[in-house]
C-alpha cells in the first residue's frame, strides 16, 4: 500500500470502542448474574476471539448491533467445559484473562492460538494461579496453557515486570480463592479490570502499588458503556501534532489515567492538545474529547516509570521524537519484545529505513530528531497492527511517502482505519 504524503488533518472523528475494556465486559459479563448491555463495543478481531471463546464455555453473546452487544451471564460458577480446545486466535488478552477465570471453575481447559501467540510468554500467569492451586500446563513457558479447576486460595504476588494482564488473570482468580488476594505492582499499570469489578460489587481495595480483591458471591455488571479506544486515537494525534495546519478533534475518547502516558510525553515536547467534555461513562472510565493542532516539538525522556501508561504508544512517540528538536529517549521498555513482533527491533529498522536516526538499545532507543520530516521509503509491518499504524502516519508525515508492506494488519485491529484516516486527510 502507498500512503501519500500529506498536508493537514484537519475535521471531526470518532474512534472504535476500547478492546481492553470490550474484552473485560463480555468477560464479567459471562460470569455474572443477568444480562450485560455493552454500548461501544469495540470490534476487532481480538475481541471476536473473547466473543467466540466465552460461547465455547456456554455462555450466550447476542450481537444486536456491530457495537451493542448483550451478554447473558451464567454465575460465577457456571463456565462450562468446552468440547475442545478455546482458540484465543492473536488475543493475549483473552487467553491471560480467560485463565485466570478458569482456574476457579469446575473442569479442564486448553487455551490456544495463532502461530503468533504460540511464541509469547504465558510463565507469568502459569506460575501464580499454579501458587493459588490451579492444575496449569504449558509448552516450556508457550501456549498452549492447559488448565484445571480447583479450589484456590489467596496469594499475595509482586508481579515481576509491570503488567496488567497478569495482574488481571490474578484478581480474577482471586474471586474464587479461599481468604484475600494481593496483587503488589511494581509499577501502575491500566487499571479497566478494577474498575469494572468495582462496578460489578466484588469485594475489591486499592493502595498505592497494590489491590487487593476477595472471595465474590455474585457479580453484576447491568451495562457498560465503553469509550474510543485511545491506542486507536493516538495516531491521529500524532499525525496531526507533526503536519503544519493541523486542526482535529476526537470524541468519546478514554482518557484513563494509565492509558494517556503518551499525552503527557507530547505536552511535554510542546504540543497542543487540549482535552474538554470530560466525564465518566457507565462503568466508571473516564472519557472526554481530544483537540490535537499542529505544534514544533522539542525532544524528551521517556524513564520506565513512563513505560506502561504509554508500552502500544512507543512505536508513535519514536516516530514524533523524529520529528522533535534533539535527542530523545526511551528507556525500561523491554516488554516491547513479547508483543506480536519484536516491536524494538521492528520499530528502530522500519524507522530507520524510512531515514529516522533510531539508535535500538537493550530496553529502549535512541532517536536524534531534526525538524523536518523524515524522506519516506518502505516497511512492512511483519504482521504487528502497531507497526502497520506507524508505517501510515509515517507515510503521511514523510517527504516522499512510504510503501507500506502487510497493511492488512491494522484490519483485524482497527477495522476502517485507513478509511477513517483518508476522510480527515488533506493533500
Amino acid at each position: 500500500m502507498r500512503i501519500e504524503p500529506a498536508v493537514a488533518l484537519v475535521g471531526h472523528i470518532g474512534v472504535p470502542g476500547d478492546k481492553s475494556v470490550s474484552h473485560r465486559a463480555v468477560m464479567l459479563g459471562a460470569v455474572g448474574e443477568g444480562e450485560t448491555l455493552v454500548r461501544g463495543f469495540g470490534r476487532s478481531g481480538d475481541t471476536e476471539a473473547t466473543i467466540a471463546a466465552v460461547r465455547a464455555l456456554g455462555v450466550a453473546v447476542h450481537e444486536d448491533d456491530v457495537d451493542t452487544l448483550r451478554v447473558e451471564g451464567v454465575g460465577l460458577h457456571g463456565l462450562r467445559e468446552p468440547e475442545g480446545p478455546i482458540d484465543c486466535a492473536n488475543s493475549g488478552t483473552t487467553l491471560r484473562l480467560l485463565a485466570g477465570l478458569l482456574a476457579g471453575q469446575s473442569g479442564r481447559f486448553e487455551l490456544t492460538g495463532d502461530d503468533s501467540l504460540l511464541r509469547r510468554p504465558v510463565d507469568r500467569i502459569a506460575i501464580p494461579l499454579g501458587e493459588m492451586g490451579a492444575g496449569v500446563e504449558n509448552e516450556d513457558g508457550r501456549p498452549p496453557l492447559r488448565i484445571e479447576g480447583r479450589p484456590l486460595r489467596a496469594i499475595q504476588y509482586e508481579l515481576p515486570v509491570a503488567s496488567s494482564q497478569v495482574k488481571s488473570a490474578i484478581l480474577h482468580a482471586g474471586l474464587y480463592a479461599t481468604g484475600r488476594t494481593t496483587v503488589v505492582e511494581p509499577l501502575p499499570t491500566r487499571d479497566h479490570t478494577e474498575i469494572m469489578l468495582a462496578a460489578a460489587g466484588a469485594p475489591i481495595s486499592r493502595r498505592p502499588g497494590r489491590v487487593s480483591v476477595g472471595p465474590a458471591e455474585r457479580l453484576r455488571l447491568e451495562e457498560v458503556d465503553v469509550p474510543g479506544d485511545f491506542s486507536a486515537a493516538a495516531p491521529f494525534v500524532v499525525a496531526a501534532t507533526l503536519l503544519p495546519g493541523s486542526e482535529l478533534t476526537i470524541h468519546d475518547v478514554g482518557l484513563n489515567p494509565r492509558r494517556t502516558g503518551l499525552l503527557d510525553a507530547l505536552e511535554g515536547m510542546g504540543a497542543r492538545i487540549t482535552v474538554f467534555n470530560r466525564r465518566r461513562t457507565a462503568g466508571g472510565e473516564p472519557v472526554g474529547d481530544l483537540e490535537a493542532r499542529s505544534a514544533e516539538l522539542v525532544a524528551t525522556t521517556v524513564g520506565a516509570q513512563d513505560v506502561p501508561r504509554m508500552i502500544d504508544e512507543l512505536s508513535l512517540f519514536a516516530l514524533a521524537a523524529a520529528c522533535a528538536r534533539g535527542e530523545s529517549r526511551v528507556e525500561g521498555a523491554g516488554e516491547l519484545r513479547v508483543k506480536e513482533t519484536d516491536r524494538l527491533e521492528s520499530v528502530t529498522t522500519s524507522l530507520r529505513a524510512l531515514g529516522v536516526r533510531i539508535k535500538k538499545r537493550h530496553d529502549g532507543f535512541g532517536v536524534r530528531g531534526v525538524p523536518t520530516r523524515p524522506k519516506g521509503g518502505g516497511m512492512s509491518s511483519g504482521g504487528d497492527h502497531r507497526i502497520a499504524m506507524l508505517g501510515a502516519v509515517a507515510g503521511l508525515v514523510s517527504r516522499n511517502g512510504v510503501d507500506l508492506k502487510d497493511p492488512e494488519a491494522v484490519a483485524v485491529s482497527f477495522p476502517g482505519f485507513f478509511e477513517l484516516l483518508d476522510s480527515v486527510t488533506q493533500r
